[in-house]
């Protein structure tokens, strides 16, 4: 297994609601654009489904799709994304989708998580095997 570190800016991204009802969790859908830098160079899309409870923390699952480069073999990768939110900060937890890498990414599996402190920044590491 490669370890890849390093951090990633979010750099644009949009939220709606998608259903909010009292006593219910409040559903909405959350897309943003993110840069990387460190071992995984490029450009990252998310899409996010968020569940908020009534005291602003929440958990959220979706897709993130990486298109770059991974130490420095080029193509691109979706990840499922999945987490908790406290109300400021992210933590979150990524698997490798089975068939997804293209590229010199082809084969690639593994998992990793990331730290979203509050702001535009956070850092990564994925665990990864390439073939």
């Amino acid at each position: 297994m490669s370890k890849a570190t390093g951090r990633f800016t979010v750099t644009g991204g949009s939220e709606q609601t998608v259903r909010e009802v009292p006593g219910e969790l409040k559903l909405t859908r959350v897309a943003g654009i993110q840069r990387f830098e460190g071992a995984i160079e490029g450009v990252g899309s998310v899409e996010w489904v968020f569940g908020y409870r009534p005291d602003r923390s929440a958990v959220f699952a979706g897709f993130q799709r990486i298109e770059g480069s991974i130490d420095g073999r080029s193509g691109s990768v979706v990840l499922e994304s999945t987490g908790d939110h406290d109300g400021s900060s992210s933590k979150g937890r990524w698997r490798i989708v089975t068939g997804s890498g293209t590229g010199e990414l082809a084969g690639i599996t593994g998992e990793g998580a990331f730290d979203a402190p509050g702001g535009p920044e956070a850092t990564y590491e994925l665990e990864y095997l390439l073939d």
